[in-house]
């Protein structure tokens, strides 16, 4: 059995990479296959995902709900509750004026404050897909034009729900879409004081 160690987080670390080519290249991402020299352990091809990354806003209201988006998802065959949530596909768009625009697009609201709440990355194993998750407070239907949304945008719902509803469903597996289980949580454990 290991002792017990003192874990600082997770470092940053890229090993050199011999080769490198992309299998596919679709809209929003890429599929990579790369030879990495792992030293000792030797070279090794791993194949991933290249995202661009995203973001997610956990809107809250003062009476503690949070504003969801339901979207049909195709890979998964599921129609999901979701936090609103884009891509960060504008190179050099800071990620919380994606997360402004974004909470505008899909729920046509605004927020007075932000701040990161979460910053993850979603399957490291297959994926450099990293999600930063935003709390956004002051939140206010915005005034002037809608966004209009294409394919499953179009006609996409929102919902306040109650934050202490919300942790239920995500413990009892009601809810499935990582941003919205992973942004919930993190709301419940910072209510709690963790």
């Amino acid at each position: 059995m290991t002792p017990h160690a003192a874990v600082a987080g997770d470092e940053p670390l890229s090993y050199p990479v011999r080769a490198a080519r992309t299998v596919f290249s679709g809209r929003v991402w890429e599929v990579r296959s790369e030879d990495v020299d792992l030293g000792a352990a030797g070279v090794v091809t791993r194949e991933y995902i290249a995202h661009p990354g995203a973001v997610a806003i956990a809107a809250l209201d003062e009476a503690d709900r949070v504003l969801l988006v339901r979207q049909y998802r195709h890979p998964a065959r599921h129609l999901m509750w979701e936090l609103p949530a884009g891509l960060r596909d504008i190179p050099g768009e800071p990620p919380q004026v994606t997360a402004e625009r974004e909470l505008w697009e899909e729920t046509h609201h605004r927020a007075g404050h932000y701040e990161l709440l979460l910053d993850t990355f979603l399957s490291p194993g297959s994926s450099s897909e990293r999600l930063l998750v935003f709390l956004a407070r002051d939140v206010r239907l915005a005034d002037g034009d809608r966004h209009e949304g294409e394919a499953e945008e179009a006609t996409m719902q929102t919902a306040w729900v109650p934050l202490d509803e919300l942790t239920r469903g995500v413990l009892e597996g009601r809810f499935h879409n990582p941003s919205l289980t992973l942004g919930v949580l993190a709301l419940a454990a910072r209510r709690g004081g963790a």
